[in-house]
């Protein structure tokens, strides 16, 4: 009985009980890692044989490694609400989560190994994701979320992209990867978001006596929603006029601040939790409207719209659903932890002076050091104060 009790209050044994644990915590330590790296790149000229251009690299790891891990720690732990199928846990959940390192470790010392052997074992790690998660969705006859592998295929194709264009030193389908890598992400948010925002909030409105029904959805918006983003993903494989693409982004806009204005987030301002995931989504239609109109208003460059998208939306959104997940998942109050607050306040101000470099309002070094350190506080504080509730048991003794 006591070593029962003893296995079961081992942290390693916590953090390997739900896909959420260890790929939440991986995507807090890796921010870290990730900007830290870029930043001895940019400024301090400190040689790390990553094998790429530092550009390249940042918006690489930033979008398919740190973005992946906390993406396959989501749509993991949501699979086992959709279906009630038994999380991946233990053995086979720690396979994963090395294959995820293996693909980082691969592109941090690349310099030292043959391109084609980086490129493999980087790209390893999302079809592996997608076959298991559509095995799943096949098995409970869960037809609904197949979406979701289709997205997760469309991912590893960016990726794909972004190592033939290293090896080929093919800049155009490097920045083509990139930029494809941007929009799958952001349609893969604008599906996630749009499930979980509204329900979140008509819980929180209805356990606060106020009418749930006051969040609005609508079926055609949504669809429209959806796809004028995934529109937009399409049009970016065609040399078309710049001038169409922005009509897109600007269409994508509308639609997406419509959903937003539905889910009538200033009810929700008295808690952080559900807040932070409308200022996300606002983000995202920020990020759209600056696109749209970058092509009329010349001074708006792409860097702008980008880093809205990337630290803004992606970023904000992640922390505020691993800060969330983190304790419903775990049974404990939906609450945020003490200085939880700052977590989010740090990301707010990375976002606004990402924003403002981007802009040419605030100088460069000094613009992208600070907003680099409010990422740095943002990340390593979830995982300071996040990190052993991961990986401790369920307060309530369920498991998982």
């Amino acid at each position: 009985m006591n070593e029962i009790k003893s296995l079961r209050h081992n942290p390693i044994s916590a953090l390997l009980a739900h896909p959420f644990r260890p790929f939440f915590l991986i995507t807090g330590i890796y921010a870290v890692a990730v900007m830290l790296g870029w930043i001895t790149f940019l400024f301090w000229g400190m040689p790390i044989p990553v094998g790429w251009a530092p550009v390249q690299w940042h918006s690489h790891e930033m979008l398919y490694g740190f973005v992946t891990a906390a993406t396959a720690g989501f749509v993991l732990t949501a699979m086992t609400n959709w279906t009630g199928a038994r999380p991946l846990q233990g053995h086979k959940l720690l396979a994963l989560l090395l294959l995820w390192l293996v693909g980082r470790l691969a592109m941090w010392f690349g310099g030292w190994l043959p391109d084609l052997f980086v490129a493999v074992l980087d790209l390893a790690f999302l079809p592996v994701l997608g076959i298991y998660v559509a095995r799943v969705l096949i098995t409970y006859n869960n037809r609904r979320n197949f979406i979701l592998v289709a997205v997760l295929a469309l991912l590893f194709a960016g990726n794909l992209l972004m190592q033939i264009g290293l090896i080929t030193q093919k800049m155009d389908l490097l920045y083509l990867g990139q930029q494809h890598g941007i929009n799958v992400i952001t349609l893969l948010m604008v599906i996630i978001a749009g499930r979980i925002i509204p329900a979140f909030s008509r819980n929180w409105l209805k356990s606060h006596g106020d009418n749930p029904e006051a969040v609005k959805t609508f079926r055609s918006l949504e669809i429209f929603s959806i796809g004028s983003v995934a529109l937009l993903l399409v049009a970016d494989w065609f040399p078309l006029p710049i001038q169409v693409k922005s009509v897109l982004a600007l269409l994508a806009a509308v639609a997406n601040s419509l959903r937003l204005v539905g889910w009538v987030g200033w009810k929700t301002t008295r808690e952080p939790l559900l807040w932070i995931l409308h200022l996300a989504y606002l983000w995202v239609v920020t990020a759209l409207l600056l696109r749209g109109v970058a092509a009329f208003i010349p001074v708006i460059s792409g860097s702008v719209w980008q880093h809205a998208m990337s630290v803004g939306g992606m970023a904000t959104l992640i922390l505020g659903v691993m800060t969330r997940v983190t304790m419903g998942h775990t049974g404990r109050p939906l609450k945020l932890l003490r200085f939880g607050l700052l977590v989010y306040i740090a990301i707010i101000l990375a976002t606004v002076l990402r924003l403002l470099v981007a802009a040419g309002a605030l100088d460069f070094r000094l613009g992208v050091s600070l907003s680099a350190l409010a990422w740095i506080i943002a990340f390593g504080l979830f995982v300071i104060l996040y990190g052993p509730v991961l990986m401790s048991p369920r307060a309530d003794g369920k498991p998982g």
